[in-house]
Parts: C-alpha cells; structure tokens; sequence
C-alpha cells in the first residue's frame, strides 16, 4: 500500500471529521488515481474537489458515530453530489406497477405460487454459493436498473431449474421493451418479465451486450430465444415472511429507495438507514442471513463492485416495519420457469477472429490490403457468391453476378439462365419467387 493510500485509510478508520486542505487535496488526489477520473478543465477539478471534500467530511461524521451497524466509504461516487447521484444512477419506474397488477387480476391473499411452509425456512441462505449468480454489473449512468434486477432474477431461476449459469442481455431490454418500459429513463421488472414471456425468450449479454445507452433494437438478436420463462409472481405487498419463502425459491427482484446519501457512499455492514419508502431503484435479493443478533438481505446492485461489499449490500430484515427498509417489502417479484429452454440454433458463420455473420448467411469482404480482408459485411444467403462491387451477392446456383444489370446468372452449356428479371431492384425472398442480386 502506497502512502497515501495508507493516510486515506488511516484518516477514515480514525473518523476525523476534519482535516487540513493539503491532506484533504492528497486524498483527493489519491481517489482520482484510484479510480481513473480525469476532468476536462480545472474549473471542474475544483468543482468535484469541493464537492468531494463534503462527502469525505460525511462519511467521518457517519462513521465516527458509535451507534452505526454499517459504515461509509469514498467509493467511486465520492465526487457526485446527492443529487448528480440520484439523477444518474436510479431509474426505476414505480408508479406503473398497480396497473400491470391489476391487469393480471393480483389479489393480496393469493398465494403467488411461493409454496414454502414456515417450516421449511432455513435460517440463513445465499444463492451465490448454489452457482446461481452471475458476476456484479455495471449499468453508469444509464438508468436501467429495473433490467439489471429483471436478468438476475431470471439467471437465478434458469439456473435452478436447468443447471446452467446464463449472463442474460440488458441491452436487449433496454432497445426492444418499449411498450411500458423506458430504456435507460427508467422501467419495472413486472413490464421486463412480460416482454419475455410474449417475445418467446431472451438473448444472451455476449451476444447483445450492455451498450450503456438506448439504441436500435436488433430484431436478429431479439429473436434468438436463448432463456425462456413461463411467467411470473408477484410476492403481496409489505409480506415479509411471504418475500422471504419466495427467496427461499430463488433470487427476487425488488423495488427499493436507493437515494439515500448513505446509500451512494455504503460500503460495508448492514444498512439499517434512515431511507425513504419512495421506490426509485432495483435490485436483486440473492439470500438472507443475521450478524450480531440483526437479520438482513443479501442484496445484488448493479453500481460495479467498486460501490459497497463488492457490489452487493446488507439490508436489515425485520425491522418492525411492514414496508421493510428501503421499502424493500414494497415492491418484490420473481419471474417462474419449468419447461426448458429451446435448443440451440445454428452456429454463427465466422469471417475472421473479430467477424462473423448469423447461422446461414455468407460472409463477403468488402475492404482487403495486400490480400488481407480488414472489412466485412453479411449475405443473408446461405453459401452465397460475392460480387465484385463489394455491395452485392447471389445464390449459389447463380453464381454469376452481372451487376451492371443487378441480375444473377447461371450457365449450362452454350446456355445462360437470368434468375429474377433486369433492372429489377433488390429485394428479399419473401417478397416475390424472383431473385436479384443481394444487398449486404
């Protein structure tokens, strides 16, 4: 450990709630280092520094208090202001969720298919050791925090009921959810799991992989099925025991108030708050356990593993309050699964080590130097010819592309065959029996 590392531990750890300019100016130094932030010009160097220098005097006064089960730390949020923070990093959107409650004829007393007797709790639980956690995420400033918690839950169940550990696409949810949900504005799990069920499935985070921004949905990859569920549950609101025999199940999905200043500078023990019921922030409950005589949630965040425990959060159950802290009683879910999953498709056509094209579709370079293709583009046929023009490609029982005329040709013999007519413009098969040459 450096020295200035060593200080910036030692200065926490001592709960001085002040300290001199200079080594307040070396800490800050120090956490710029640490966590790789750069400032565009001074002004905003001292900007942040100022606002750094306010979180560090609230983390010391948080913990130098004696009473406290959990303490602070300067996490990578330390120089976003409370309210930087809460336009950033939240984005859950919790007034739609009675009606899609409604809609799906919820009921306070229906059992929601959890189906675990008081008897058949264990005293303690954690997911992550059953395999059925995938690592901690990161969703920036894209306030998607609702799919993070919605490809958890699922990953959990999915791994449960068929063995397999799937890191699941954000981005999917993100660019295709758009009939209740609002990408990185904001959305609910219950609209998230509805939109998988409908769809057939989801894709997988490798192949349609967190952009960190709303884009274009991509129909290829939305029709890939890779997870599918049957539906999902709603666990009845401010039910405790009933959220705890759901986790017992498998991995949940929650609503909670993560505003809080003490909850964007948490870093370790069990967060009892003061917080706020106003949900505005998802997460994912991965287990339960007691420490010191004190019950708590294990709770998956999708902030990075810098923020908290590694990423995750220890939440105090059983607090006497029917809301539960946070709210996190409020607002749970899970999604539910017994068939399963479809088997899978074709493997993608390679170009080279960085390029491939979908199952049957052919691979035409567009860009070579000195004989190495550095660009290429796909040929939704199958075994495809590429032309010269590089913009084109016919099937492969007309391998001769005359492209001046956009026609495909075959010769057999002293006889030339034309399939599709000239001139004709590019089109898919679907739309007639004829064939033209391909755009790719």
């Amino acid at each position: 450990m450096n020295y200035l590392c060593w200080i910036s531990s030692i200065l926490l750890s001592l709960c001085i709630p002040t300290c001199s300019p200079t080594l307040t100016s070396d800490l800050f130094e120090n956490w710029l280092k640490e966590h790789g932030k750069t400032y565009t010009s001074e002004q905003e160097k001292q900007y942040r520094f100022n606002i750094f220098e306010d979180n560090y005097a609230y983390v010391a006064s948080h913990n130098s208090a004696d009473n406290s089960s959990y303490t602070l730390s300067l996490n990578g949020f330390a120089d976003l202001s409370h309210q930087e923070f809460k336009a950033k990093y939240l984005g859950f959107s919790a007034g739609g969720n009675s009606l899609i409650r409604m809609n799906r004829g919820y009921e306070e007393n229906e059992d929601n298919g959890v189906g675990v007797g008081d008897d058949k709790v264990p005293d303690s639980l954690d997911w992550r050791n059953e395999g059925a956690v995938t690592k901690v995420k990161d969703q920036a400033s894209c306030g998607a925090c609702w799919s993070f918690s919605a490809t958890g839950a699922i990953e959990g169940i999915n791994k449960i009921v068929t063995g397999s550990l799937i890191s699941l696409s954000e981005q999917e949810l993100i660019d295709c959810d758009k009939s209740y949900n609002s990408g990185c504005g904001g959305g609910l799990m219950d609209y998230a799991y509805e939109f998988i069920k409908k769809n057939g499935g989801i894709d997988t985070e490798e192949d349609y992989p967190f952009q960190g921004r709303d884009g274009k949905c991509n129909q290829a990859k939305l029709n890939k099925h890779v997870v599918t569920i049957d539906g999902y549950n709603d666990v009845p609101e401010n039910k405790e025991q009933e959220l705890l025999k759901a986790v017992v199940k498998q991995p949940v999905s929650v609503g909670i108030c993560g505003s809080e200043r003490a909850f964007q500078l948490y870093s370790k023990g069990v967060f009892t708050g003061p917080c706020s019921t106003s949900l505005d922030h998802a997460v994912l409950i991965v287990g339960y356990d007691s420490s010191n005589g004190v019950d708590y949630w294990i709770i998956k965040n999708s902030w990075g593993t810098s923020w908290g425990i590694d990423g995750y959060m220890y939440m105090q159950r059983n607090s006497g309050s029917s809301n539960g802290i946070c709210g996190i009683n409020m607002l749970a879910s899970y999604p539910t699964k017994t068939s399963p999953n479809p088997p899978p498709g074709p493997s993608p056509t390679k170009c080279s080590v960085f390029t491939s094209c979908n199952a049957g579709e052919t691979c035409c370079c567009t860009w070579t130097i000195f004989g190495v293709c550095l660009s290429w583009k796909c040929c939704d046929l199958e075994s495809a010819v590429c032309c010269e023009d590089k913009a084109t490609c016919c099937p492969h029982d007309y391998p001769i592309c005359d492209t001046k005329r956009n026609r495909c040709l075959k010769q057999v013999g002293n006889m030339t065959f034309v399939r599709g007519q000239e001139n004709q413009r590019l089109f898919s098969t679907s739309e007639n029996g004829g064939l033209g040459s391909r755009k790719f």
